[in-house]
């Protein structure tokens, strides 16, 4: 198993994109890359901690390829926001990757490149040192599924799933 930490944008729907694909076994919403010790969403919310809402995926690489989750993050969200997220505004909606070790910040360069050939312009996404990893809150994981007649849902997340299932049909679960 493998575990890449993202952010870009709100959390709930990097994790509502990534759970419909075979191989990957979990997707935690957290928060990242900040300065204070286990910060909580409202504290998150106001932009002085330095966190970014995060996803951590965990997949079998054998299933789904390394290169599918990378192009998967680039394809649900727009790299050429820089803190933002369409109405989400701020560093907490930072388009980031936080490599484990300089294999994964390899991968997170290459596929940042390559982002830039699905995008008219050059990705934003930073490439940070991974920190600690705070899970979010529990009302938090999973989101999408438990709530998905919620307004922000259906117009952020739902357009962000759809893009992805699209380009990646070949390994929606079945």
């Amino acid at each position: 198993m493998e575990t890449f930490v993202l952010a870009g944008g709100c959390f709930w729907c990097l994790d509502a994109a990534y759970r419909p694909l075979r191989g990957v076994e979990s997707v935690v919403s957290g928060y990242t890359g900040g300065t204070v010790a286990d910060p909580g969403y409202e504290l998150v919310c106001t932009g002085t901690t330095g966190h970014a809402e995060a996803v951590a995926v965990t997949f079998d690489p054998d299933v789904i390829p390394s290169e599918v989750i990378l192009d998967a993050f680039f394809t649900m969200h727009d790299p050429r926001q820089l803190n933002r997220q369409g109405n989400d505004i701020g560093t907490q909606y930072r388009s980031a990757m936080f490599p484990a070790d300089d294999r994964q910040r390899a991968l997170f360069e290459a596929a940042r490149d390559r982002a830039a050939d699905l995008w008219d312009g050059q990705p934003v996404t930073t490439i940070e040192p991974l920190g600690t990893f705070y899970p979010a809150e529990e009302y938090h994981q999973d989101f999408f599924a438990k709530n998905p007649g919620q307004g922000y849902c259906l117009a952020v997340a739902v357009p962000k799933v759809n893009k992805v299932r699209a380009r990646f049909a070949e390994y929606l679960r079945d």
